[in-house]
């Protein structure tokens, strides 16, 4: 099943106007939850509709009932407080801009409520009509992001022992969502902090302390994949540099980490960043395993200047060189909305983006 979609999308897409205004009136309880859930109703109706348009093979609801693309997993589990990292952001001006995250931190033990996406799958097995994903944030990401000094001891000491616990919560959402008979998921971001800005260590001791680190995030998210049917479900890994209204974080190419992560991440599908030279060349690829698909973002969702089709099949090329085109799919870099406010670009520009990675996807497989 890996290889099954030659055109992907990592799932986020450019809220209307008319939920992000619903969103805030119901803030203030001038709409209704009733009203809200039957204006995402629709919403998402109208996105499966366009990527059915654009010819994508695996669709998503966008993830429009989301405030950001990680909101869900704080929303059903009790232990999580009013309380922010610090994240250091690049504009597209070249200034930066230093943010409070839009995830929140562990204060208390992690007590799961209800399910994190049931309220998503169950719709889009009533309404998606074809092969949807289910995206999530990946517990490595998660217990980094929310462990902070000084509020997260009283309830875990260390970070390993918040990654346990979201390990669990996560492992039993996907077992649910495979229950279901959910053809994809996807775990976004769990080595994100690894091609972030300053995440080589500077000095040998700091890099073997990360080289240990990194084993152990593999095997984390390694023990979230661990028993499900792989002949029911396609698994997926998504790897950027930061996404939030078109800005980014990290700079380091994929080469650190490339050799562990792809030859040892039990996945079915890499969604990588390669949309500038941040991300680096595509030597890495070479260690990504037989029977495994490199997804390729080549095509930007920070902005609406279209990509050349020629360039991309170009890029596909020079990637094949690395890893046998076989292995190789097609995607825009990131989500076009990881947050609600969504990236610079308009909704028109967002699905002519699409149709090119579909487009393309035809030339280069076929």
């Amino acid at each position: 099943m890996a290889s099954e979609y030659r055109a992907d999308q990592i799932g986020s897409f450019l809220r209307p106007a008319s939920l992000l205004k619903a969103r805030e009136a119901h803030k203030t309880g001038s709409t209704s939850p009733e009203q809200l859930r039957d204006l995402e109703n629709q919403a998402i109706l109208e996105v499966l509709q366009k990527q059915r348009q654009a010819g994508v093979g695996i669709l998503s609801d966008g993830e429009l009932r989301r405030d950001a693309w990680m909101s869900g997993l704080a929303d059903s589990v009790d232990g999580f407080v009013d309380d922010h990292r610090i994240r250091r952001w690049n504009l597209p001006d070249g200034t930066t801009l230093d943010e409070a995250s839009r995830g929140k931190v562990a204060g208390a033990k992690l007590h799961q409520t209800r399910r994190l996406t049931g309220h998503e799958s169950s719709f889009l097995l009533e309404h998606a009509d074809g092969p949807f994903k289910i995206t999530m944030p990946s517990p490595v990401y998660i217990a980094g992001s929310s462990f902070k000094e000084g509020v997260t001891e009283a309830a875990y000491p260390n970070r390993a022992e918040l990654l346990q616990d979201l390990v669990n919560i996560v492992k039993g959402e996907m077992q649910a969502l495979v229950d279901e008979g959910v053809a994809y998921i996807q775990l976004d971001e769990g080595f994100a902090s690894y091609v972030g800005l300053g995440s080589r260590g500077e000095s040998a001791q700091e890099a073997a302390a990360l080289a240990i680190k990194l084993e152990a995030d593999i095997a984390a998210e390694n023990a979230c994949y661990a028993g499900l049917p792989r002949d029911k479900v396609t698994l997926a890994t998504h790897i950027c540099r930061g996404n939030s209204k078109s800005r980014w974080t990290g700079s380091i190419p994929y080469d650190d980490i490339a050799e562990k992560v792809f030859s040892s991440l039990d996945v079915d599908r890499f969604l990588l960043e390669y949309d500038t030279e941040r991300a680096g060349g595509f030597e890495g690829l070479r260690f990504v395993a037989k029977g495994k698909t490199a997804v390729l973002g080549l095509v930007s969702t920070k902005h609406g200047i279209l990509e050349s089709q020629d360039d991309l099949l170009r890029r596909i090329d020079e990637a094949s060189k690395f890893l046998p085109i076989d292995q190789l799919a097609l995607s825009p870099q990131c989500g076009f909305a990881s947050v609600s406010e969504g990236n610079l670009l308009t909704e028109d520009e967002q699905w002519r983006k699409l149709e090119l990675v579909v487009e393309t996807a035809a030339k280069a497989w076929g």
